[in-house]
């Protein structure tokens, strides 16, 4: 069984918007409940692990007698946020990621809720919701007939838009492709990523670094308001506005990167790279940000996956820039100014078109 999600635009009614702007506070609200009543749990039994393990964890309707407005939104999405905490719990001590943190108003409001008895169900332009009943939805694009509707997650943006993400379940075993064609990718700051066929650099627009001047202007014009005024809300709207269209132009722009490349190769290889540690490292934080390699490398991974192909990830020491990809020769030192690398062997070559060569290598090397 494989998963697939679909994101649509929501359009709730005034009615629809407050009962909405409940559950995100609901779940917050319990989320927050939680794990500071396990953070107390922890204090208290850290030093008796045995303890510690019988200790029952507060569940949603545990809360329900004292705070009785938590009755008003959707159970299921108040069930899910103590999943997620569960989650967030057993990725830190697997040591995936840091502590659980408090939910803040500020961070990104949603909530997901569940499938059950049909209480979800898409209908003409409009989707059955829990609590909310029929919303308003445009639906770009059909669900398959096949895909069975698990979840969905609703969500608002800072610009007070409503999405909601419809994840399907569906029968789906790949065949895995015979590997043919193989393409190595070295990431390049200006360019997103060089090609080891041709040496061609990516046609990066830096949507980001396009915007900036607009931004600061508007940024400049937000601080001087006074903060929880009328116009300070305005003003927040249009930056909000600004940093909303630069992401959505950068998500389309690696979706259709990330869609090209799975068409034309069996197998992509590329640098498994710590981004963050490169932006403070090299103090290159704005365009390390802007291109997104992350994202990209996300995208790829899942297209590549669902056409039975594959995407493999060399070391992120291996000395791709420093190698010379005609005789292998190791250079010991190569300064990030030198754009064109020179071998003794007599290879002049572009310094980013040389490392996605032996990165294509690299991976050929793993492949056999």
């Amino acid at each position: 069984m494989a998963n697939k999600a679909y994101k649509f635009r929501l359009y709730p009614t005034k009615k629809q918007e407050q009962l909405l702007a409940k559950t995100f506070g609901c779940v917050r609200f319990v989320y927050n409940k939680m794990l500071a009543e396990r953070k107390e749990m922890y204090e208290q039994f850290k030093d008796d692990k045995e303890m510690l393990k019988k200790q029952k964890f507060p569940t949603p309707a545990k809360y329900k007698k004292e705070f009785a407005w938590l009755k008003e939104v959707d159970s299921l999405a108040l069930a899910n946020a103590q999943l997620h905490l569960q989650k967030a719990y057993k990725s830190f001590f697997s040591g995936r990621a840091e502590f659980p943190k408090f939910k803040s108003r500020k961070a990104r409001q949603s909530y997901t809720t569940n499938v059950v008895n049909g209480n979800i169900m898409l209908l003409d332009g409009y989707i059955k919701l829990p609590k909310l009943k029929l919303v308003k939805i445009k639906q770009h694009r059909e669900i398959p007939p096949h895909h069975i509707i698990k979840s969905c997650t609703v969500s608002r943006t800072k610009t007070g838009q409503y999405y909601i993400s419809v994840l399907t379940e569906y029968e789906h075993q790949p065949i895995q492709k015979e590997v043919q064609a193989v393409v190595g990718l070295d990431f390049s700051m200006n360019g997103l990523f060089v090609d080891s066929e041709e040496g061609k650099k990516t046609n990066y627009p830096r949507f980001y670094r396009q915007a900036l001047e607009k931004l600061a202007k508007e940024q400049r014009i937000l601080s001087r308001r006074n903060k929880g005024s009328n116009r300070w809300h305005k003003q927040r709207l249009k930056v909000a506005k600004l940093h909303e269209k630069i992401a959505n132009q950068r998500k389309d722009f690696l979706h259709k990167e990330s869609h090209k490349l799975p068409k034309r190769y069996d197998c992509v290889v590329i640098e498994d790279l710590n981004m963050k540690g490169m932006s403070q490292a090299l103090n290159f934080g704005k365009s390390v940000a802007d291109n997104a390699w992350g994202m990209f490398t996300t995208f790829l991974q899942y297209k590549l996956e669902g056409q039975g192909k594959k995407l493999i990830k060399i070391n992120k020491w291996f000395p791709s820039s420093k190698t010379c990809s005609s005789c292998g020769q190791v250079k010991e030192k190569l300064s990030l100014s030198e754009r064109v690398f020179q071998c003794e062997c007599g290879l002049v070559i572009d310094r980013d078109w040389n490392a996605s060569i032996n990165i294509k290598n690299e991976g050929l090397r793993l492949l056999a």
